[in-house]
């Protein structure tokens, strides 16, 4: 088969001037950029939440296209993380995403071959989200809806999601999910808000797109899970039990564990077994290659740890770099 570009579906980035907002203006809705004793900078939500050192890996362009040609990666999906733009006010909030969306489309044109972008949404307001969606899916290279496992008290089977949802199906622009790490006084030692708390997070908001039946009323809407899946697929045989017997979880038509192949997963297991369980499991046609640059847990070779495994045929491998993704997004070159 024709080999298809290597495709980072998990890549994350931060724009100066999303920065910019949030050290202008965040501070009315108690968020601000602070800089620790070395000057590294850092997004400070509140007490309890802070994203850094924002490294300039994040931010510089040209040094993210250095480190994918060391990595030998074509393309990057650039997407936003933590804290994402929910914890803002309306106003706010949109204009933070309109400095995401507005900076990965300007990265796109400035580098058509190499870097796509996956958009954000006020959430907070699935209206003012509608009125962002239907912007972005008309500025050059946004490619999917990045979304966290949650938006502040609401989950992802809220019914004003399902208006978005239904919009970003009709569009074509996949979902992809990211959590939010879980505040919880038992989580923080030993790092353990994402060795623990990420997996489980993304198993908790696929249940609820499972049981809410987000994917039964949407058919057409895809769905990424970060982190190959996150806790779910080992999940999935309480799952069934919690289905067969428990009247709160007879909610879909039949067994959870059978909307698996709904969702499409990257490669972030940290494990060859677990990845090939996965891939097993669902199929190589759903899985996508990630790296979660550029997180000092990020894969430091991501094309390495497909081309390395001795149970993928070269066609799994081929899909698994760049092919699936290729497909999903739509990209020249990828079968419709």
């Amino acid at each position: 088969m024709a080999t298809a570009p290597t495709l980072d579906i998990h890549a994350h980035y931060f724009p100066e001037s999303y920065l910019k907002l949030i050290a202008e203006d965040g501070g009315r809705c108690g968020t601000t950029v602070v800089a620790d004793p070395s000057g590294g900078r850092f997004i400070q939500v509140g007490l309890l939440l802070r994203t850094g050192p924002i490294t300039s890996a994040f931010i510089d362009i040209d040094e993210r296209l250095a480190a994918m040609d060391r990595q030998g990666v074509r393309m990057h999906a650039l997407s936003l993380t933590q804290p994402m733009v929910y914890w803002a006010d309306d106003d706010l909030g949109v204009k933070l995403s309109v400095a995401f969306n507005d900076a990965i489309s300007a990265a796109h044109r400035a580098h058509p071959d190499r870097l796509i972008g996956f958009a954000v949404l006020p959430l907070q307001n699935p209206t003012l989200s509608l009125e962002e969606l239907e912007r972005v899916a008309r500025l050059p290279g946004i490619r999917g809806i990045y979304m966290a496992t949650s938006v502040r008290d609401r989950e992802l089977s809220d019914r004003s999601f399902f208006p978005v949802y239904e919009r970003m199906a009709d569009l074509g622009l996949p979902l992809f999910l990211h959590p939010m790490m879980v505040n919880n006084e038992r989580l923080k030692q030993y790092y353990l808000i994402n060795i623990c708390g990420n997996p489980f997070d993304t198993a908790i908001a696929a249940c609820h797109l499972i049981f809410g039946g987000v994917m039964d009323a949407i058919p057409k809407l895809q769905v990424c899970l970060p982190h190959a899946g996150g806790a779910l697929p080992i999940l999935r045989g309480r799952m069934n039990r919690g289905f067969e017997v428990r009247g709160e979880c007879k909610t879909i038509p039949r067994p959870p564990s059978e909307y698996l192949k709904r969702f499409t997963y990257d490669t972030i297991s940290y494990s060859e077994e677990i990845l090939h369980d996965l891939i097993e499991l669902v199929g190589a046609e759903r899985v996508m290659m990630g790296s979660d640059y550029c997180f000092d847990i990020a894969y430091d070779e991501p094309v390495r740890v497909i081309t390395q495994m001795k149970s993928l045929t070269e066609e799994q491998k081929q899909l698994t770099l760049g092919g699936n993704a290729m497909r999903l997004l739509r990209l020249p070159g990828g079968e419709r």
